[in-house]
């Protein structure tokens, strides 16, 4: 394999736009804008320079990169701590109930309440894999990356991770939560909301946004049954995700009505698991472990899947091919998390 993770660079720009335009509506965070798009490289540099000791504002933009070939065939980026700038939303779904003694009635009803409880959390953002690479195991390397990068440098992190997984939508980018709720609030489609959101215009959400608790029975059948589901091409990032130890805690987007995963940082299992090793450099056998590894540094941070035998315990060997892709020599650390 000849892509590796490495923060996104403005050389990128391009190459990340023409990947973006083929993002359908509802990742919010990748957005068809080119100025949008230089300015999310440009932040992403400056945290990744930064000497930062507790989470704040910093955005972390990776890409996957075949720098050989000068393709990049996905993207992923960290948040290291939403809402301290602009409010972050979400829907709590709470249950509300309806008692009668006198007419013998009891109704338990599920009703959404907007939500700013995941202020100061991390989050994991902007994955997306190009669809000609699809299927070919990049989208493990993808998704996990960030979290080798958390491991690494988990004081630039906050003790909650979370991941808004895509909702419901189809090809044209229609929503039925959104038809079913957000419309009538905002009198505009699914995709220009979405767009406004990725390009930073997002004071609309809490002028216009119901304050009062949304009773779920009030809506179409087609928005209750979206209510917390991934969309199809996101089910399997999902999944990924439940694998490191996130969970479902019925928290949903305030616009496709997805859901949202949290874990613990400490206990993400590529946090816990992942361990640092000296490397030498050497043959290495097809058959020998498979890994997801990482270097050790902020700025030229790097990780990609490759096999590695070990030896004595802290220990490993790797091939030169691996070794050049990494920017590593021998008697360097790597981290190493097996897949």
């Amino acid at each position: 394999m000849t892509f590796v993770i490495r923060p996104a660079e403005t050389a990128d720009l391009k190459r990340i736009e023409g990947l973006v335009a083929q993002v359908r509506a509802g990742l919010t965070s990748l957005t068809v804008d080119r100025a949008t798009l230089r300015e999310k490289i440009a932040r992403s540099s400056t945290s990744f320079a930064k000497e930062a000791r507790e989470p704040a504002s910093e955005e972390y933009f990776f890409v996957l990169a075949d720098d050989d070939r000068g393709e990049i065939a996905g993207m992923c980026a960290l948040q290291a701590a939403v809402g301290l700038q602009d409010a972050s939303y979400s829907y709590r779904i709470g249950t509300v109930v309806h008692a009668s003694k006198q007419l013998n009635v009891h109704r338990v009803h599920p009703a959404l309440y907007l939500s700013n409880d995941y202020t100061g959390c991390t989050e994991l953002t902007s994955l997306f894999l190009g669809p000609a690479h699809r299927g070919k195991g990049l989208g493990t390397l993808l998704s996990k990356s960030r979290l080798l990068f958390i491991a690494e440098f988990p004081h630039r992190f906050a003790e909650k991770v979370i991941a808004e997984i895509r909702g419901i939508s189809d090809d044209r980018g229609r929503s039925p939560f959104w038809d079913g709720l957000g419309r009538h609030f905002f009198s505009m489609d699914f995709p220009t909301a979405d767009h406004l959101v990725g390009t930073g215009h997002k004071s609309f959400i809490a002028e216009l946004m119901p304050k009062h608790p949304i009773y779920v029975v009030f809506l179409s059948n087609e928005a209750q049954e979206a209510i917390g589901k991934p969309h199809p091409n996101s089910r399997r990032a999902m999944e990924l995700l439940e694998d490191e130890g996130f969970h479902y805690e019925n928290y949903v987007d305030i616009f496709d009505g997805g859901p949202t995963v949290e874990c613990r940082r400490d206990e993400i299992r590529a946090v816990h698991s992942s361990e640092r090793c000296l490397i030498e450099i050497g043959p290495v056998e097809a058959e020998a472990t498979r890994c997801l590894l990482a270097n050790t540094r902020v700025q030229d941070f790097r990780c990609c899947v490759a096999h590695i035998v070990r030896r004595d315990p802290g220990e490993v060997v790797m091939s030169e091919e691996t070794a050049h892709l990494m920017r590593i020599r021998a008697g360097d650390q790597v981290r190493v998390l097996e897949l």
